[in-house]
């Protein structure tokens, strides 16, 4: 069957479509997945680029959809023909978080879903949801949930309140979205107008250049007459860091998700402190959480927004368009 391996030291050009063995037969405890789709995130562009030293001859990818081909013996929460996706970590199945590093994390620490069939603990995996393609659903894994956790599970979103979302990647889109889904305002920021304009169509209440207006963290306050963002999802890191707090209301919530402006910086303790702020920052969520955000989903009727499609054999351009920047919401590969 065809796989993409990274040739140490990666990069974009070191990712080849390969023929490799076939996944077998799943054991106890375990399914086959026929394969259909991913998706990228930029996670996956720390490795594939090289950036986190992938092992040589890892297969990449966090995100996997398909179908489930056959179940091992004591597998009663699957069926054959079962759409199912990946879960971003296997070993976390519920409860706080357990997990600080990426060790056991498909297309990292092991290998990941693009390829043709996998074989893997049916654990590694939860339906999909109901009428989504194989490519809508491979959003979930990172992106979607990640998304999901920030609002939801740690921020305590309810209708009523105030979401600040950054930029327009997969994302931030998807915090659009499940705000709009629970009720919530949204105000979003990007530095190009013509994606504000689309994330308008998407609901947003207000949107702002953060090119044009450097002080936006004062500007939500005016467009929240004064109170602030009730959670704030933060994925530039240290150079946007300091008017997320600005931004945030007294007692708010900022879920620290990137880290696109610097992996170190200044924070301003004594604002943070002041606004008796929660900073908490967070890596996807368990098995459970995304079970829970796709029930959201299907009562919902939430669909993610695919940007751009590729092939398996053309992650490399994939990723080369990702990092270019032009996205708006998910860049997917199916095969």
């Amino acid at each position: 069957m065809k796989a993409v391996k990274i040739a140490a030291p990666g990069g974009f050009d070191k990712l080849n479509l390969v023929d490799i063995d076939d996944a077998g037969k799943p054991g106890p405890g375990e399914i086959r997945v026929r394969l259909h789709a991913t998706s990228l995130n930029f996670h996956d562009l720390i490795v594939c680029s090289g950036q986190s030293k992938p092992a040589d001859g890892r297969i990449p990818m966090s995100d996997g959809a398909g179908v489930v081909e056959a179940i091992g013996e004591g597998v009663s929460d699957f069926a054959e023909g079962d759409h199912v996706v990946s879960t971003f970590f296997p070993q976390w199945l519920a409860g706080p978080a357990r997990v600080s590093d990426f060790s056991g994390t498909p297309g990292d620490g092991i290998d990941g879903y693009a390829r043709e069939a996998v074989v893997a603990k049916a654990t590694s995996f939860t339906k999909a949801p109901t009428g989504w393609s194989h490519a809508e659903a491979a959003t979930i894994t990172t992106a979607g949930l990640t998304a999901w956790r920030a609002l939801v599970v740690d921020g305590g979103l309810k209708a009523g309140d105030t979401v600040l979302a950054l930029g327009t990647g997969g994302v931030s889109i998807f915090a659009v979205q499940i705000a709009k889904m629970m009720g919530a305002e949204v105000i979003a920021t990007s530095s190009s107008d013509e994606k504000l304009e689309r994330v308008k169509a998407l609901g947003a209440d207000h949107v702002i250049n953060y090119k044009s207006d450097e002080k936006w963290g004062s500007t939500v306050g005016k467009l929240t007459g004064g109170r602030g963002a009730d959670v704030v999802v933060e994925v530039g890191g240290a150079g946007t860091l300091s008017q997320s707090i600005k931004a945030v209301r007294v007692g708010g919530h900022i879920a620290l998700i990137g880290v696109l402006t610097g992996v170190s910086g200044d924070v301003p303790t004594a604002l943070l402190m002041q606004k008796q702020a929660r900073l908490e920052g967070l890596i996807v969520g368990s098995r459970a959480d995304q079970q829970d955000f796709i029930r959201a989903i299907e009562h919902g009727g939430l669909k993610p927004v695919i940007d751009k499609s590729f092939g398996l054999g053309e992650l490399g351009d994939a990723f080369a368009y990702q990092q270019a920047g032009k996205h708006f919401g998910k860049i997917v590969a199916e095969w």
